[in-house]
């Protein structure tokens, strides 16, 4: 079978911090970020809550080894991507935006109002990456608190201010 996009199932978990270490391994090329390179991934146990929601989907290559994944979780109306990551060796060859798409297109078999996360403002492969593919920056008084609350917790973490954005795209109502 060839390489494809599949809900994850729980025998992925413990695959994918390893695939999320490998993708991190990009920032490596931004002396401000590097230390990304080396940061935990999403623990197994948060995959595993993830996964149990069906709101995890991997890429699979055509030995259906995880190559990519997309974590999210709804809140209320919103479908929030808590983590993308693709393998470095396949970046590039539009998994990310795939992973992207199918959360996209749940949101709105879902009927939810919009997708959202929190991302980089100025890593090319961030920021610009989203609003690629219909994402607009979310902020002021439309950033809501829960997208507050995520961005005020990542500064905690100790990003540079302004470094981080949240980000949401409106899923089309259909009449």
């Amino acid at each position: 079978m060839p390489a494809h996009i599949r809900l994850a199932v729980p025998d992925d978990a413990p695959l994918l911090p390893p695939v999320e270490r490998c993708a991190a391994q990009a920032f490596r090329s931004i002396d401000e970020l590097g230390w990304l390179a080396d940061a935990a991934p999403m623990t197994v146990d948060r995959h595993r809550q993830l996964i149990a929601l069906s709101t995890c989907w991997v890429a699979v290559d055509a030995q259906a080894r995880p190559m990519g994944f997309l974590s999210a979780e709804r809140h209320g109306s919103d479908f929030h991507i808590y983590e993308l990551s693709v393998k470095q060796s396949v970046q590039g060859q539009g998994w990310g935006r795939r992973l992207v798409e199918t959360a996209m297109e749940y949101a709105r078999l879902n009927q939810l109002a919009c997708v959202t996360l929190t991302t980089f403002t100025q890593v090319p492969w961030n920021a610009p990456f989203y609003q690629r593919l219909g994402f607009e920056v979310t902020a002021g008084a439309t950033l809501g608190k829960r997208l507050a609350d995520i961005l005020a917790q990542e500064y905690g973490c100790g990003f540079e201010p302004g470094s981080r954005c949240a980000m949401s795209w409106r899923v089309p109502q259909v009449p």
